[in-house]
């Protein structure tokens, strides 16, 4: 089958022939038509896991995707052949990923189905980011008109983000190019702050002089983003997603919060595939890439929104 590896930690990705899977116990094979492109990928190609988790080589890439049950294990009792499936393709040992034609989960990892009206390719662009843009909302148990900025809203979670503050009636304020404000909008977004037009900190504190509620801050160092936590409220909360907050600080200035991890597993993948199937969440996929053509955009930047592999 074509699948695309990486030889050794820090090599460039390549398409390659490798074996079709076999499911072991409790685990199904899923023939994949679509994977989703997420900066993970590229951490776990340069050995972001390595000493935390086994790995093999050739290490196929990819921990999003979404395709059709085409072989089930001993004991498997979730799924049949012929199931539409989405899910995450991360188990020990690492590098049997979902940029490939096939790839195997266990069926009780985060697996499920795909609710009708739903394109593979948007399922596939969900477990990663929106898992985790689904649970920062939820840890930030955000009130009725709150005011939450998010800082890196073009992007795959922020994109998510946007939308699901918005919808949990937040005024969201959301920061990007000038010429993404209408995307923003449509996503949700009650104000736009354009990060090329002036510093973002007095931009939002010029508009909202009382400080905000919540700061999700998705791409910041931790010099930018203990700058930016002078507008969020004492009370308030702010949560980093690439481990730039200071944690300690934040609680001798009364802020909640601090370095989020994503825990959501099927429970949380499966209600957001209902809110996308009933047209409640938009699934912004930026670029659609052959599974050929995945080295090009592995580890790239830029994107606004998703970007998803055709298998």
């Amino acid at each position: 089958m074509r699948a695309i590896v990486v030889r050794n930690f820090g090599a460039a990705p390549e398409l390659a022939d490798m074996p079709v899977p076999e499911p072991g116990p409790g685990a199904v094979r899923v023939q994949l038509e679509a994977a989703g492109v997420n900066p993970f990928d590229q951490r776990m190609a340069t050995g972001f896991l390595d000493g935390k988790l086994p790995h093999d080589f050739p290490m196929i890439l990819g921990v999003d995707g979404a395709g059709v049950v085409s072989s089930i294990g001993p004991g498997v009792s979730r799924f049949a052949v012929g199931d539409r499936v989405v899910g995450t393709f991360l188990t020990p040992p690492v590098g049997h990923g979902s940029f490939a034609d096939y790839s195997v989960a266990p069926e009780d990892g985060t697996l499920v189905h795909i609710p009708d009206g739903v394109p593979a390719g948007a399922a596939a662009a969900l477990p990663t980011a929106g898992l985790t843009a689904q649970d920062l909302v939820d840890a930030s148990e955000i009130a009725p008109d709150q005011t939450v900025l998010v800082i890196g809203a073009t992007g795959g979670v922020g994109s998510f983000l946007v939308q699901l503050a918005n919808t949990a009636g937040a005024q969201v304020i959301a920061t990007a190019r000038g010429d993404a404000a209408d995307q923003m909008t449509r996503l949700g977004a009650a104000t736009t702050v354009d990060y090329t037009d002036g510093t973002v900190i007095e931009q939002v504190a010029a508009a909202y002089p009382n400080g905000i509620d919540v700061l999700f801050d998705l791409v910041s160092p931790p010099e930018q983003l203990a700058a930016a936590t002078t507008l969020v409220r004492k009370g308030g909360t702010v949560y980093s997603t690439i481990s730039a907050a200071d944690e300690a600080a934040l609680r001798e200035r009364g802020i909640n919060g601090g370095n989020f991890e994503s825990t959501g597993g099927a429970p949380e993948l499966t209600r957001l595939l209902r809110r996308v199937a009933a047209g409640d969440i938009v699934v912004p996929i930026d670029a659609t890439v052959p599974l050929a053509e995945a080295a090009t955009v592995v580890g790239a930047s830029g994107a606004r929104g998703k970007t998803v592999l055709t298998i």
